[in-house]
This record gives C-alpha cells, structure tokens and sequence, in this order.
C-alpha cells in the first residue's frame, strides 16, 4: 500500500470514529430531554362488538370469524379476535377488566385452551383463548340466559 493510500485510510477510519461518537452523543442528549412521566406507546385497549366487553388493543377482530346480533338493549353473538399476546397475560387481562365492567367471574379453566365464564344480570360471558403457532386465537361468546324466572341456571 502507498503512503498515500494509508493516509486516506486513517482519515476514512477516523471520520467512521467520530461519526459514531457523534451519533452516540445526539442520542443521549435527546433521551434526556423526555419528560419523566413519558409511558411506553402500546395500543390502548377498545371495545369491539360489545360495550361491557374490553379488549386488548394488540388483538385485532377477524371479521370472517366473527357475528353479532344487535337487538334494543342488547349485543349478542362472538367476537373472534388474533394476535401475538401472551395467554398469561391476556388471562389476567380479562380477569381484571371483566370485574370492571360488572362481570361475575363463574368459573375458569386454565390450560393450553383456556376458557373463562362470566355471568352478568341476564348475559353469559365465554372468553375462550388458544395459543396457534405464533399467535393468539381469542372467541369473546355473549349470549342471554334462556330463563326468564331463574337465569342462572348453575345455582
């Protein structure tokens, strides 16, 4: 290699060198400059079909999968919702938000198919949530109690 060659070579590496510093020194000066109270952006949670029913924003409804029946005062029908959520966390989501929203918690099996019963006023609740591959399947079912006189039939 020619003096000249190696000279273009160390200004080329120390160019590199100070580039990255520099890069380095901008990012650090704009993280300090966030407010303290800054929250990590997630997808907020939303209502779908249901008004009574939260769902995490990360799962997204598959229209294909899902119908409802709306009626005066009432929805009915399922809410089929994937994403790649966790079912643990997704399990202590509902769980959380269902009592929010005045659902009784009936029952609940836990497993690599977990389903959760809730009961409010005169509706059930089944939250049935299965883990495929490298997303979350999720059915939200809402249906009326069939008895008028004693609607909940499991007592």
């Amino acid at each position: 290699m020619t003096k000249h060659c190696k000279v273009i070579m160390s200004r080329v590496v120390l160019a590199v060198f100070l580039a990255g510093l520099t890069a380095c020194t901008s990012t650090k000066g704009e993280a300090q400059h966030k407010p303290a109270s800054a929250k990590p952006k997630g997808v907020a949670p939303r209502y779908h079909d249901f008004d009574d029913v939260l769902v995490p924003g990360e799962l997204k409804r598959d229209a294909k999968s899902s119908f409802t029946i709306n009626t005066p005062g009432s929805t009915t029908g399922v809410l089929a919702l994937k994403g790649r959520v966790d079912t643990s966390s997704l399990v202590v989501f509902f769980e959380n938000n269902m009592l929010k929203d005045n659902w009784e918690p009936v029952s609940a099996f836990k497993s690599s198919r977990t389903i959760l019963l809730y009961y409010k006023s005169n509706r059930w609740c089944i939250i049935h949530i299965e883990e495929s591959g490298f997303s979350t399947h999720t059915e939200v079912w809402v249906a009326p109690s069939m008895s008028k006189t004693n609607p909940r039939v499991f007592e």
